[in-house]
This record gives C-alpha cells, structure tokens and sequence, in this order.
C-alpha cells in the first residue's frame, strides 16, 4: 500500500487499485493537501501499466462531504491571486482523474457533497452504498454551484433538468433517487460496495488493456464530439489501430470457439 497522507493507494490483485480518500474523522473532507496527494497519487497511478482498472472510495462513514469548512474560513481573506490558485488546485485534481487512462469506478459509501460530489462525478461510473447522500452543496454556503467542474460533469450524466434542480436547491439525494436519475449505477449494500466495487473492476481488468484505453478515450472524445460523424471517425481509427494489435486475433478466435461449444 502507498499511502500520502490523505490518500491511500493500494495496489491490489489482477490489476486492480484501490484509491481511499483517508480523513475519516472529517468524513474524507478535502483540503489543500488532500488535493495535492490526491492529483499525486492520480499521476502515480496513470503511468503504473500493472493497473487496469480503479476503485475510488473513502475511508470511513463517508465518501467525502466537501470542503472542510474549517479550512473554508479563510478562503474570504485570500487575495484573488492566492484564491485562483486554490482554484487551480482543485481543479487539476478533478482533471487528474478524468484523464486517467484506466477506467475509474467511484463506490460512494456515505455523503458525497460539494467537491466531494464532483470527485464522484470525474469517475467513469458510480455504484453507491445503501448510505450514500449526494448534494451540490455549494449553494448554500453562497458559493457559486460551478465548481470543481459540476456544471460540466453533472448535466453530461443526468441531464440539464436534474442538475438544475441539484445545483439550485442544493438539497441531497439518496442512492435510490440518484440511480432512477442516472447520477448512480445501481445501489449496493453497505457491506458489499467495495467488494462489488472491486469485482467490477477486476471484469473490466480482465480485457484488453489496449482495448480498454481507446474505448474510454472513444467515450470521452464523443462526448465532446460536435457531430455523429466526427464520433464516427474517431471510433474508425480506434478499431483501426485494436485490430492490428495480437490480442485481437486471440480474442476472436476465443469467442469462435465458445460459439461453436
């Protein structure tokens, strides 16, 4: 395990990672160090070819509930310049995560508010616990509900109405409510969501890893993509390049066999 302070990393079997948000006592609230450690440990893990797919979670009761409000005091006293590079901190942690080139599974066990929500949101899919809570809580503490990347992320995975809603209210919505609404995979026990979490990943870790990384980076591109056609030709040339490589032809001739049983 490597642990930074308040991340710990664990390099588990068959490829996979195990990311812990660690300040459970403050239920993983982050601060300016935990955005440091976490966009060091995102940069550790996207070069480590042995890892093919994440588990990101938190330590504790909590996935993470925001801003530690402790540290937040002294946000109003920064000048703009010490403000922006705060923001800029944060930031590069939410894109250390979208550009990992493994795919990312957030379990959330607990409240996942404020940044926290948007460190669930920079993960390609998220299974939550019985106990998870979700809110965009920047609201009401008469912050701007655009942050950490929310008003991008958000309205891309339930849709402009449900993130509108979340966004202005700033109210918290429970696993069931945030699976019926896209924001969450499916609910899973307590008790069960880092194992559940784990044996997704270790599915997915069993593909190709080539394969897998142009995939995410297929899904990632059209998502941005301005038309059907542009998705199309970015897709042509992932295929492209994934059926010249040697897993291709084992994989195939695999399935030919299962069919023919």
């Amino acid at each position: 395990m490597h642990e930074t302070g308040t991340v710990l990393v664990e390099r588990a079997d068959r490829g996979i990672a195990i990311m812990r948000l660690n300040r459970p006592a403050q239920l993983n609230a982050l601060n300016a160090a935990m955005f440091a450690e976490l966009r060091s440990a995102s940069d550790g893990l996207r070069y480590d070819q042995d890892v093919r797919a994440i588990v990101l979670t938190g330590s504790g009761r909590g996935f993470c509930a925001g801003y530690d409000l402790d540290e937040a005091r002294e946000l109003a006293g920064l000048s703009p310049a010490d403000m922006l590079a705060r923001q800029d901190l944060a930031q590069a942690c939410v894109l250390a995560l979208q550009h990992l080139p493994q795919p990312v599974i957030a379990a959330v066990n607990g409240p996942a508010v404020g940044g926290g929500l948007c460190l669930a949101l920079a993960a390609d899919f998220r299974l939550a616990g019985q106990s998870a809570r979700f809110s965009a809580a920047f609201i009401r503490l008469a912050l701007s509900a655009g942050d950490m990347g929310c008003s991008w992320l958000l309205p891309r995975i339930v849709g402009s109405g449900h993130a509108a809603e979340l966004m202005f209210t700033g109210a918290a919505i429970d696993a069931a409510e945030a699976v019926r609404i896209g924001l969450g995979n499916r609910v899973v026990p307590d008790e069960d969501l880092l194992a559940e979490a784990v044996a997704v990943a270790e599915t997915i870790a069993g593909h190709s890893a080539f394969a897998m990384g142009i995939s995410k980076r297929a899904l990632h591109a059209s998502l941005a993509a301005p038309s059907l056609e542009l998705a199309l030709e970015l897709e042509a040339r992932g295929q492209a390049y994934a059926t010249r490589g040697a897993e291709f032809p084992a994989a195939l001739g695999e399935i030919r066999s299962q069919v023919r049983r």
